[in-house]
Order: structure tokens, then sequence, then C-alpha cells
């Protein structure tokens, strides 16, 4: 990286890692302000789950953000030479039928997309990480039909809502909770 994490983002990525390391799938809400390091955070879950052999995806709810992912995971992740791609309305659709067989065959390991990622035709072979960005935006169906297309993925979800941690506790009691608490 081109920086050093903060304190904060090393705590939720143990936090994480204690998760991915459970014989249980890891159920995590991570919050935090924006520009706190949430997307950073995902991407090295994300190493983690495509060093073991997993596909990830990254839900987030406008094309805009899911391309700004996409671009921020090319540059990223492309390092590590991890094949990215993108879903969403505007691609061709040789180019899209291309893309999802690459999706499905596990030759893309790091699938970013709108709410294309739910829909039928999008098919992973092994996914092991869903990531839903703006939780708020996406109803708790939809998160579970994105963790439905693998086999009890590890799932995260990140908000940059600050919600107490007793409501937090209401809406998704379902899940941990990690907040990045410093920029």
């Amino acid at each position: 990286l081109p920086f050093h994490p903060t304190s904060a983002q090393k705590r939720v990525l143990k936090e994480i890692v204690d998760d991915l390391k459970a014989p249980y799938p890891m159920t995590r809400l991570l919050q935090g302000d924006v520009g706190s390091g949430k997307t950073i955070v995902a991407f090295e879950a994300i190493v983690i789950a495509v060093e073991n052999g997993y596909q990830a995806a990254l839900m987030a709810p406008t094309e805009i953000l899911a391309e700004q992912h996409f671009i921020n995971a090319k540059r990223i992740l492309g390092m590590l030479n991890y094949q990215v791609g993108v879903v969403r309305r505007g691609i061709r659709k040789a180019e899209k039928l291309a893309l999802l067989e690459s999706i499905a065959s596990g030759e893309v390991q790091v699938v970013i997309g709108t709410h294309a990622l739910i829909e039928e035709h999008t098919v992973f072979k092994k996914l092991g990480l869903v990531i839903v960005d703006e939780q708020h935006r996406f109803g708790v169906v939809q998160r579970l039909q994105l963790m439905a297309k693998g086999e009890n993925p590890n799932t995260l979800v990140m908000t940059a809502t600050p919600i107490p941690r007793t409501l937090a506790m209401t809406l998704y009691g379902d899940l941990d909770l990690s907040v990045i608490d410093q920029m």
C-alpha cells in the first residue's frame, strides 16, 4: 500500500482475520466515516479470500460507486495479478457474456458490481467472500441472494452511516460489529 494502515484499520482487519479463521462463516458489519479506510480493509479481506482459492464479490448500490471500486481494485489488486471484473449495465452483450463465463469458470477472482451480481445469470465457481457496500441501500433479501451464490460465504457489510451500538444490535443483530474510529 502507498500508506501505513491506521491502528483502527489494523484492529478491524484482525477482527476480520479471526472471523475468517473460525469454523463458521463471518457475518460482520464494518462501520466507519467516509475516508476512514473501509474499502482498503475490504480489499485486504479479498486478498485473504483469493489467496485461499476463493472468489470475492463486492456489491455497490450505484454504477458510479461500482466503477470507482473497480478502478481501485484494478490498481491495488491488479499488482497481485488478480483478475478483477465489473458487472454492470452498459457493457456490450458479447463482452458481458465473456465476463460472465470467466466468473463462472473462476478465472475472474474479484467481481465488483451493482444489483447485477444477484441476477440469476451471474454465477460464481467458488464464492467465498461477499462484501456489501452501503448496506443500508440494500435489503436483507438482496444480501441473502448474493450470499446464496456461494456455499456459506463469509460476509462483510459496510456502512458510513453512524449507528449507535445498541441500534446496530437491533437492526443488524445477525452481524458482529467493527468500527473504524480513526481517519
